[in-house]
């Protein structure tokens, strides 16, 4: 017979096994990392006490190869800044570069150029809303999302002719016309993108597993959230009020009545619903726009000469346009936060600025949680009820009873 140790059963303490914080690696090869990002993580059991995040693992220097081509050559550089809504990109860079060279573009071009534009944001927030589902385990709604943004991108290329990175917009206007079937199509699809809202809404917003890992998870105030420069949904998510397009509106977002979904947290939630409710104001964005866009193509009286800038410094390294680039930009409301900026020849990206954020958010938080507080393809990023998919944090506007708050209010 074995000899007995000398311990005490009843003492919890002596059976306390000592344990160390455990490193994590997530990324940049983890699936929701996309390959763009690395966090590394300090866990006591499932809860994260520190993040070390490294952005920085994809850079493809496109600023260095737009150096050596035309203007009007940089534009499929611009589509790969984001490919899952690369118009609004084609748009913003010919928008800075037509304010440089005081250039006007014609009442029908700027329409069709917000439609499109519009078209890539509902793409861009499915995209995020779909992967956010998905990584918290609700496959079904990542499907049925994508279907929609199948969609859109049949329209997209049937305008195009390219299914992503479409290269579509030029300086001065756009690569063609749009086709005969444009309005048509847009018209058809704006009730169903709407049904399958409200079908993903009321798998999801219901749902206590899907509540639990995102109310109160990955709070980014908003006094934090000025400090940090964030923009677009991340910002507003945050309670900062602003949109390019209400406050510098540019094309003919200055004629089209929509609201801006503000939350107050800044946490997970607020985030996927604020990006929920800018796909509702989209759709009014393209209703009106159908209505209002002209028919009839503009007449042309003559075609300007071109004068292409000499190649070999380069056209942004051009001396006759350098000092203007210098600070330049072109403002515009993307899916992920404004730009484009022309600083002497460089690109301000907002998604760099919200993944560096995602070091600042409060700790601890569970590590199941952590895929959706990066905006790299979770949800990257009060009163009221639950119930229809309300915001507890989100003013209900009487108007059209959606859950937003306008900036004409603030």
């Amino acid at each position: 017979m074995e000899p007995v140790d000398d311990i005490h059963l009843d003492d919890d303490a002596a059976l306390e096994l000592p344990a160390e914080p455990m490193r994590l690696n997530m990324g940049p090869s983890h699936p929701a990392m996309h390959g763009t990002i690395r966090m590394v993580l300090d866990l006591d059991g499932e809860i994260v006490q520190n993040v070390d995040v490294q952005p920085g693992y994809l850079h493809r220097g496109f600023e260095k190869s737009c150096e050596r081509g035309t203007w009007a050559q940089v534009f499929p550089y611009t589509d790969r800044l984001n490919y899952v809504s690369p118009m609004c990109n084609n748009v913003g860079y010919a928008l800075a570069v037509e304010k440089l060279l005081g250039i006007q573009v014609p009442v029908r071009a700027q329409y069709y150029r917000v439609m499109l534009a519009e078209i890539a944001r509902i793409c861009d927030h499915f995209t995020c809303n779909g992967a956010a589902a998905m990584e918290l385990g609700a496959f079904t709604p990542f499907l049925w999302i994508l279907k929609v943004r199948e969609w859109l991108w049949h329209i997209l290329e049937a305008e195009t002719g390219a299914r992503m990175t479409h290269s579509f917009a030029r300086i001065g206007g756009m690569a063609a016309e749009p086709t005969p079937g444009f309005k048509a199509a847009i018209r058809a699809r704006i009730p169903e993108v709407r049904k399958v809202i409200a079908e993903t809404e009321t798998m999801l917003i219901k749902n206590r597993i899907f509540l639990d890992r995102t109310q109160g998870v990955g709070i980014l105030t908003k006094s934090r959230a000025i400090e940090l420069g964030c923009t677009g949904v991340i910002g507003r998510a945050a309670g900062i009020p602003y949109d390019v397009r209400k406050d510098n509106p540019y094309l003919v977002y200055g004629e089209l009545d929509f609201e801006v979904p503000v939350g107050q947290d800044g946490d997970n939630w607020d985030r996927f619903m604020c990006r929920f409710e800018e796909v509702h104001q989209s759709l009014r964005i393209l209703e009106q726009c159908l209505d209002k866009m002209p028919d009839e193509r503009p007449r042309v009286g003559h075609r300007p000469a071109h004068h292409a800038a000499p190649q070999e410094r380069g056209v942004l390294h051009h001396r006759g346009h350098h000092r203007a680039l210098q600070a330049h930009h072109g403002g515009r409301e993307a899916p992920q936060g404004r730009g484009v900026q022309l600083h002497r020849g460089r690109q301000r990206r907002a998604r760099l600025l919200h993944r560096q954020r995602r070091q600042r958010h409060p700790l601890p938080h569970p590590c199941a949680s952590a895929v959706l507080v990066q905006p790299a393809g979770g949800a990257r990023d009060g009163h009221g009820r639950h119930d229809r998919g309300h915001h507890p944090n989100v003013r209900v506007d009487q108007h059209d009873r959606r859950r937003v708050r306008s900036l004409r209010s603030i």
